[in-house]
């Protein structure tokens, strides 16, 4: 197996933020973050389609807000509603003893993996528009 080392990433980040300022970058990235998020929450909506119900799944994704993390800004995609389909999700994923196979068994996994493409397009998008 073939690994890319890529160098220069801090140098251009630092270019960027003197030519654009700071907080207009964080602005940007904040964007393409939510364009990226996007993409991913409409994936999970047409792969939780297949073992819909009442559509609470559906219904209570959510997007956060942009934060600061470990690797950098961030959104989090999770469930947020009345119904609390958060409690679901993780045994929805992966199944429990007494049902190891449920018809959403993966989908979360999927989505993400099916959605890398269409993501790193609609964030691209964002900074090429912006920059």
């Amino acid at each position: 197996m073939m690994g890319v080392n890529i160098t220069g990433l801090k140098s251009l980040q630092a270019e960027l933020e003197k030519r654009f300022g700071q907080a207009k970058m964080q602005e940007i990235s904040d964007q393409a973050l939510f364009e990226g998020a996007q993409v991913i929450k409409k994936e999970l909506e047409q792969n939780f389609e297949s073992f819909r119900d009442t559509g609470a799944s559906i219904d209570e994704i959510t997007i956060s807000g942009p934060k600061d993390g470990p690797n950098g800004r961030r959104r989090d995609i999770h469930w947020v509603g009345p119904k609390d389909r958060y409690r679901l999700i993780h045994i929805n994923e992966w199944g429990t003893v007494k049902n190891p196979n449920p018809a959403g068994k993966g989908k979360v996994a999927a989505s993400l993996e099916g959605g890398k493409k269409a993501y790193r397009k609609a964030v691209k998008k964002v900074l090429e528009s912006e920059l």
